[in-house]
């Protein structure tokens, strides 16, 4: 703002036209300097047009500042006109301008002349007093410490402005140096810029720093009020004070006793054990007596929180209709028999006694048998709650006990936070992944779990966090694992071993046509009538395109399916697709697992075993030659330890056993005997091939041929004795795939068969054995002419 007081207002030649520049939200008065940024193009070109005259220009401001492109009936009248002294143009597009205000002036009429407007103008005169008089000056002052007040209240007015004020003693020009510096409202600007008597306008703006002065002595007030009251960094503080300070004047009750009576109903409501409600009360009275804000109370708060949402007597009552648990069990799981009656049997002992404590079942088995699922069907037909968390890979005990409340963040444990999520403290609790649980230096979470998992101990569980006592007897706890080994033996012991071993191919069949598809058709949106998937197609693919003991893999492959038809119906392709076991390739590509040939004859050194997978069963052949040497063995085709170790005692045997079998004495001196097992690239271990390897080495040494149609399983000691295997119903499925009638299997396994399902007993022998000499006796061929043939052949070699 400048202040020429040798130069006269009248001397100010001003135009009778001049383009029109609109302004918004700022009102400028005569003598004010101020940069105004530019970017309309019709301003812009009226700022090029009067750089090109006489870089004069009417300043108008906008009635409305969000109109963009203002029309005339948009601005106000009286304005003021500007003398622009610099212009910079900015790499934006945009225009800056520094103007000074030289006098006011009226647009008569407004025209658009070359994309700007220009306007006729009258030059407002300026009515000076002739006398300053008493009245006068008197006014002029009392602006003046009107200034100092505002000044002193906290109102910012820049130090030259105020000395240029303190020198002023005209009052027009002072009434628009203070208008133009007190930050006033677009339309109360405007309203004082058009009064002509200097005299009145300076009044109104007496008026106007008047009411500023009011305003800031009440915000001043309340500021000061607030901060007599409490700090004022301490905002969240505040606003509590405010609200206790409201509610008061209202008449509504304290919030901490309000807080304190909502704690008490609740106690009383949870129906607590006497241990607990006497710890429970004792928390409650060290709230009363602790300020609201401060972090010990938030750590009792959250610890009552806890005590009375846990369900100390909240219980579902047990759906104990055996059919009906039957059914429930039947529609969700194909098969598993063993485990349903398991079940069932629960069931039953509970309706006859009620007071009966949970028992702890632990499902062990290869991953996607089905051991989570089962652990709802369980819920739902028992009609509770399910929970489950997984263990896998915990090793902070603390996650099974909680931590103690003196530490920052501290918690319940997992066990006590299911059971909250419950609601009910009677859930159906799985435990997934017992067999992974790790130990570091934070503790063993699974020696916590030995209390938890322990029906004798587990009635009075504490959790570090609680510090009382919690009643588990009641839940039923079921855990997973996919081995044994690496349940540490107490906890084994605390559990009820339930082995899933997984799916036969027949079982897949059936669990895929009752489940599986209807819920990939369901999810892929496709219809019996678009899709169909035939008994044969889905065998080869859970045979060539699926090796696993579960169904996930199988699922996937369903999906696949479902995705190549979906895909075609989408192109627009109308009919029913029927997926059969010649057309399957064309959808799943080449198949991934090819089973093993069967034999074409009878041959020497080559005997067909059983073997257990994590796919199933399967068959494998052992093959063994004799060649010149010095008698050492060589065995090949990554066989485990276990499988090496039985090679040895197989040679050993038939070595002891040279002459009842027609062998030479030099002949195990004169000859190396190799064993390979076919598929070198599949690791192979396990105790039940013995008698395979001797039957192979016997044959090879003796030249007598091989049953083609005889496989066999069972591990052999050094003196013939035939011991016990597992995996019977699954080897048994094997044979009979291969189209084998006849399996030789260990007399202590005729227990077994009645795992096995009875469409596969209709259609094999089994051929139970104690000794070697009887396998040997029942696989072999007899010497006929063409076993000698065979045998010098061998000998030549």
């Amino acid at each position: 703002m400048g202040q020429d007081d040798k130069k006269d207002e009248k001397e100010i030649e001003v135009p009778d036209t001049l383009p029109i520049l609109p302004v918004r939200d700022i009102v400028v008065f005569p003598y004010m300097i101020l940069p105004l940024f530019v970017g309309r193009e019709k301003s812009i070109s009226a700022i090029d047009y009067s750089l090109n005259t006489n870089r004069m220009i009417m300043l108008l401001t906008q009635k409305d500042l969000n109109i963009e492109n203002p029309e005339t009936d948009d601005l106000f009248s009286v304005g003021t006109v500007g003398l622009i002294m610099r212009m910079l143009k900015l790499p934006d597009g945009r225009v800056k301008i520094l103007v000074q205000g030289l006098a006011k002036a009226r647009c008569l009429n407004i025209t658009e002349k070359d994309g700007i407007y220009v306007a006729s103008i009258e030059k407002i005169e300026e009515r000076k007093p002739e006398v300053i008089t008493l009245e006068i000056e008197a006014l002029i002052r009392n602006v003046k410490e009107q200034i100092d007040k505002t000044l002193s209240l906290g109102k910012t007015i820049l130090p030259d402005i105020m000395i240029v004020i303190e020198n002023l003693d005209d009052p027009g020009r002072l009434g628009d140096l203070v208008a133009s510096n007190i930050g006033l409202k677009t339309d109360q600007a405007q309203r004082i810029l058009e009064i002509d008597d200097p005299v009145e306008r300076l009044k109104k703006v007496s008026e106007v720093l008047n009411r500023e002065i009011e305003l800031l002595i009440v915000q001043q007030k309340i500021q000061t009020e607030a901060r007599g009251e409490i700090d004022k960094t301490q905002r969240e503080y505040f606003l509590r004070e405010q609200l206790k300070a409201i509610q008061k004047e209202l008449g509504d009750i304290d919030e901490k006793m309000e807080e304190i009576r909502e704690f008490k109903k609740k106690i009383l409501e949870a129906k607590m054990p006497e241990k607990v409600l006497t710890e429970a009360e004792k928390q409650l009275k060290r709230l009363e007596k602790m300020h609201p804000d401060s972090a010990e109370a938030a750590t009792v708060r959250t610890y009552l929180d806890w005590l009375v949402e846990l369900p100390w007597s909240k219980s579902t009552k047990d759906n104990l209709n055996i059919k009906v648990a039957k059914k429930v069990l039947n529609d969700d799981h194909y098969d598993l028999e063993k485990i349903k009656e398991r079940i069932l049997e629960y069931l039953s002992v509970r309706k006859l006694n009620p007071k009966m404590k949970g028992p702890i079942l632990c499902f062990i088995g290869p991953p996607g048998v089905g051991k989570t699922s089962l652990g709802k069907s369980i819920a739902r037909s028992l009609g509770r709650e399910f929970v489950r968390i997984s263990l896998g890979g915990v090793r902070d005990e603390a996650e099974i006990r909680g931590h103690r409340r003196t530490y920052v963040g501290a918690l319940p444990g997992r066990i006590i936070q299911g059971i909250k999520q419950a609601g009910m403290n009677n859930p159906v609790f799985m435990l997934d992944e017992v067999d992974k649980i790790g130990t570091d230096f934070r503790g063993d979470p699974s020696s916590a779990l030995l209390e938890v998992l322990d029906p004798e101990q587990n009635n009075s569980f504490v959790d570090h966090y609680l510090g009382v006592p919690f009643d588990l007897t009641h839940v039923m706890f079921i855990t997973t694992g996919n081995i044994t080994d690496t349940i540490p033996s107490p906890l084994r012991d605390r559990m009820e071993l339930i082995h899933l071993s997984g799916y036969t191919s027949e079982e897949k069949v059936g669990i895929a046509g009752n489940y599986l598809i209807p819920k990939q058709f369901s999810e892929h949106g496709i219809g019996k009538h678009i899709m169909k998937i035939s008994g044969p197609a889905l065998l080869m693919l859970i045979a060539q395109y699926t090796r696993e003991a579960g169904v996930r893999n199988l699922e996937r492959s369903i999906a696949t399916l479902c995705r190549k038809v979906a895909k075609q119906i989408a192109e627009g392709k109308k009919k029913k697709f029927v997926i059969s076991n010649k057309n399957l390739h064309k959808f799943m590509g080449p198949p991934r697992f090819l089973p093993e040939e069967e034999m074409k004859k009878d041959e020497v050194g080559v005997a067909t075993g059983l073997a257990w997978t994590e796919a199933g069963g399967d068959i494998i052949y052992v093959e063994a030659i004799t060649m010149k040497g010095k008698g050492s063995l060589t065995i090949t085709g990554q066989l485990g330890d276990i499988m090496k170790e039985s090679a040895q005692a197989a040679l050993s045997y038939v070595r002891s056993r040279a002459k009842e079998l027609d062998i030479s004495d030099d002949l195990f001196s004169k000859k190396d005997v190799h064993i390979h097992v076919p598929a070198g690239a599949i690791p192979k271990d396990g105790p039940s091939a013995g008698i395979t390897l001797t039957t192979a080495i016997a044959s090879a040494l003796t030249g007598k041929p091989i049953h083609k149609n005889i496989a066999m399983t069972g591990e052999v000691t050094l003196r013939g004795t035939v011991l016990a295997i597992g995996g019977l119903k699954e080897k048994s499925l094997a044979a009979k795939r291969m189209g084998i009638k006849k399996i030789i299997v260990p007399k202590r396994n005729e227990k077994d068969l009645e795992d096995i399902p009875k469409y596969i007993k209709k259609d094999m022998e089994f051929i139970f054995v104690e000794t070697m000499d009887q396998v040997l006796g029942i696989a072999l061929i007899n010497d006929t002419a063409k076993g000698k043939k065979d045998k010098a052949e061998n000998g030549k070699q």
